[in-house]
């Protein structure tokens, strides 16, 4: 093996260990969160959670059998949210402005359980991450109803254009699917690490980071920031948060910046992905990525400005204890 070839073999089984070890600690997360999701779901108390919120979904607009999809994609994720929503026929008699409005809610506030945990870890409060990321889904909701209904814009009826395959009843089915994902999961994180090595190889992230920090600083991100927002804006909490996991572990970032790094991609996180999922299901543009993301970013910019009048005793208590290990 010459000298080359051996520097290959070297970096590779770098990249693997490393990935391994990152994916380690996503699962140490996951694993029980959808263990006891699960539970839950099988007791049944599901129904309840939907009940709770379908006020609310008559607020934004749509019909109260919608707190069913919105429930579901919460305890859950988008997909399980996306087959609830085809199998109601209540569904289909929606307008595109309604199903906007459902799917940037689902958008902002979704697979709250295990992100959630992934916030906490990063050293944010769960409780202020929590109900920041549904309180936001609902004023943006309502907003969006009155904006859509004043201008009489996407009120014809929608069109849902794909269908997913549902998800296995039974117990076993169940388990092969979720260790698929987390299959899957992993593959991924070996992709972003890579990705992320070659990018830095070839200073592209240098760049990234030179263009978004203007508009990071603004909402208290620094530049040590930029890159793990980058990656949760991205590609999301879920895929991203081991990675975002390891480096505020590494106490190179302060901690206002995780924070409101975390802040951010909690309502603003996979706009590729999620959001090409909601296309599908016939939302529009206008609500689940342009009105989402400006919301976002104008929210964290006011909690931002907030921020620097509120004592750190209650920064503390509310909303980033002072150790972000903790």
């Amino acid at each position: 093996m010459n000298p080359r070839e051996a520097g290959f073999f070297s970096f590779l089984l770098a990249l693997i260990r490393e990935s391994i070890k990152v994916y380690a600690g996503l699962l140490k997360i996951m694993v029980p969160v959808i263990i006891l999701v699960k539970i839950i779901t099988e007791l049944g108390l599901l129904p309840y959670l939907a009940a709770l919120l379908e006020p609310v979904m008559q607020l934004m607009g749509l019909p109260g059998s919608m707190g069913l999809v919105w429930a579901a994609a919460i305890l859950n994720n988008i997909y399980t949210g996306m087959i609830v929503f085809v199998s109601l026929p209540e569904s289909f008699e929606l307008t595109v402005a309604q199903v906007t409005i459902l799917c940037t809610a689902m958008l902002m506030s979704h697979a709250l359980p295990i992100e959630l945990r992934i916030a906490q870890k990063c050293g944010t409060r769960l409780i202020f991450q929590g109900l920041f990321r549904v309180l936001r889904a609902i004023i943006l909701g309502i907003i969006l109803s009155y904006f859509y209904e004043w201008g009489g814009w996407l009120q014809g009826q929608n069109t849902v254009l794909w269908r997913p395959d549902p998800q296995p009843e039974n117990l076993g089915g169940w388990v092969v699917a979720q260790a698929r994902n987390l299959g899957i999961i992993y593959l991924i994180i070996l992709g972003l690490i890579s990705i992320i090595k070659f990018l830095d190889f070839i200073q592209v992230t240098r760049f990234l980071i030179w263009l978004l920090s203007p508009l990071f600083r603004i909402m208290g991100i620094g530049k040590q920031a930029t890159s793990i927002t980058i990656v949760g804006l991205t590609m999301g909490l879920a895929y991203g948060g081991a990675l975002i996991i390891r480096e505020v572990r590494t106490s190179r970032i302060p901690k206002r910046d995780v924070f409101f790094s975390l802040t951010l991609m909690g309502v603003a996180h996979s706009l590729i992905e999620d959001t090409l999922l909601m296309v599908l299901l016939g939302a529009d543009l206008t609500g689940i990525l342009l009105a989402r993301l400006v919301f976002s970013i104008f929210l964290v910019f006011l909690l931002f400005k907030l921020w620097t009048y509120l004592p750190q005793k209650y920064i503390h208590r509310f909303l980033h204890p002072t150790d972000p290990k903790s």
